[in-house]
């Protein structure tokens, strides 16, 4: 049987070959390109994914920052204090044993010339910011007072 066809704008609209020397016709495995296209679809969510997760981390981050900052601010504004603190200065935070409270004062730990008070405890560093919060300072821990720095130093 012989196909007869003439018209030329109706081979380019045909989807299969009219022709012998027409370009090799292959029918496209439509699953295959479904399961690529997935593919390609999740790969994109999940870089979008990640992406929007890192910045949820960076949030949860700043979060925690805040809810320790205010944390702090009350511990100090509970504690006893008879001077105005100043912002950006570091104060100390002690636990009086015998009134059971916290006492805010601006001698550390490191500068008593006849050592704390037996009765006080040494509890954090504090620096007022600028909003009026309070924000604990990191205590830098010197090699001698912790035995297992020094082991591996000399190690």
């Amino acid at each position: 049987m012989r196909i007869e066809d003439t018209d030329p704008a109706r081979h380019a609209s045909i989807e299969y070959p009219m022709e012998v020397g027409s370009p090799v016709f292959a029918p496209i495995k439509v699953t295959e390109e479904k399961d690529k296209a997935v593919n390609v679809a999740r790969q994109n969510a999940k870089h979008e994914y990640d992406r929007i997760m890192e910045q949820a981390n960076v949030l949860m981050k700043q979060a925690k920052a805040l809810q320790s900052r205010l944390d702090v601010t009350e511990q100090v504004h509970a504690a006893k204090f008879s001077f105005n603190p100043l912002h950006g200065k570091v104060y100390h935070l002690y636990f009086d044993h015998r009134q059971q409270t916290n006492v805010l004062i601006q001698t550390g730990p490191d500068e008593w010339t006849c050592g704390v008070p037996e009765h006080w405890t040494f509890n954090l560093s504090v620096k007022k910011l600028g909003d009026s919060t309070w924000e604990e300072l990191e205590q830098e821990l010197k090699p001698e007072s912790n035995p297992v720095d020094l082991a591996l130093l000399k190690g």
